[in-house]
C-alpha cells in the first residue's frame, strides 16, 4: 500500500451518488419528536429538573433538523 500516489496513476473521481436526504431528515426528526415526547412524559410524571436540559437538546435537534430538511428540498 502506498500513501502517496502520483498525479498521472491517479483513477478518476466516481460519480456522486443519488440519495434521498429528504427521507433522512424525516426518519431523523420522527427520532426527536418521539425523544421529546418521552421526555415530556417523564418531566410530567416524575417532575425531574435534569429533564429540562433534554428538552433544550431536543429543541435544538428538531431545529436543525427543519433547517436540514429546508436546505435539502431547496437543492431539487
Amino acid at each position: 500500500m502506498r500513501l502517496w500516489v502520483r498525479h498521472d496513476e491517479r483513477l478518476p473521481d466516481p460519480p456522486p451518488l443519488r440519495t434521498n436526504d429528504r427521507l433522512a431528515f424525516v426518519v431523523g426528526l420522527i427520532g426527536w419528536v418521539i425523544a421529546g415526547v418521552i421526555t415530556l412524559g417523564m418531566l410530567l410524571l416524575t417532575d425531574l429538573v435534569d429533564s429540562v436540559g433534554g428538552l433544550v437538546t431536543i429543541a435544538v435537534g428538531l431545529v436543525l433538523g427543519l433547517a436540514g430538511l429546508l436546505v435539502s428540498s431547496r437543492r431539487r
